[in-house]
């Protein structure tokens, strides 16, 4: 596990160190704040709770997309510049280099993300907010950067270069995104299973209300067990090809 835990501190440090990790966390807070005076809190007098699930609402959108840049460059960078080699000849398993770049972009888009948390604070200046539907909503944040940054791991440990990595990643979440469209111009069972698999429709939105179900958490956690065992194998079988 030292080396996993190396490993971790390495990646973690590349997202410090470089221009890019600070890019891209300025324009996401950049984003949501504009959008929460915008549409959160410059519409007039509206209940809090209401103002909190736009919060949640378009931070998913920023979120999605900064898991996107993130990820893109864990492996394809790498593979790029040539140290990929160098990683991959390292006493340390597959497994354990896609977990640890894994839980580093996780860990700086969470970083990000808790940084958003005075804009939904300053409802209280004039309205209350339950704590447990601020709870709800950046647990729901989190789950959702969660599955797509494992998305992410997953096209940049099968793509050439970053580029083609973001492309592949945004498809794939494209997809699972507009599920729920699909699901109503197909027959049952097969639509029940398709609407499912939506990434937002379905499980996104109760943690946007404050609600917290079982079967929510299921599908995030499954998604992003799915897409890192996934890159795990293909990692494997690129060493091997």
């Amino acid at each position: 596990m030292s080396a996993f835990f190396v490993l971790l501190r390495r990646e973690l440090q590349a997202f410090l160190r470089t221009p890019t990790g600070f890019v891209i966390a300025a324009i996401v807070l950049l984003i949501d704040g504009l959008l929460f005076n915008s549409f959160a809190l410059g519409v007039g007098k509206r209940l809090s709770a209401d103002v909190i699930r736009d919060f949640f609402y378009f931070s998913s959108g920023t979120t999605i997309i900064a898991a996107i840049l993130l990820s893109m460059k864990l492996f394809a960078e790498e593979r790029q510049t040539g140290t990929l080699v160098l990683l991959r000849t390292s006493p340390i398993s597959e497994g354990q280099v896609v977990l640890a770049k894994y839980a580093a972009a996780l860990i700086y888009l969470g970083f990000i993300t808790l940084l958003t948390l005075p804009m939904p604070l300053l409802v209280m200046v004039h309205g209350k907010i339950s704590i447990g539907h601020l709870c709800a909503g950046y647990l729901g944040l989190f789950l959702l950067g969660s599955a797509c940054v494992a998305i992410g791991t997953f096209s940049s440990a099968i793509a050439e270069n970053q580029m083609v990595a973001a492309i592949v990643s945004t498809a794939i979440i494209v997809f699972l995104l507009m599920a729920w469209m699909l699901a109503r111009v197909t027959e049952p069972p097969l639509s029940d299973f398709i609407a499912h698999l939506a990434l937002f429709d379905k499980h996104y939105q109760p943690f946007m209300r404050g609600m917290l179900h079982s079967r929510d958490l299921v599908y995030y956690l499954s998604l992003t067990y799915f897409f890192l065992l996934l890159a795990t194998h293909s990692s494997r079988l690129r060493r091997w090809s």
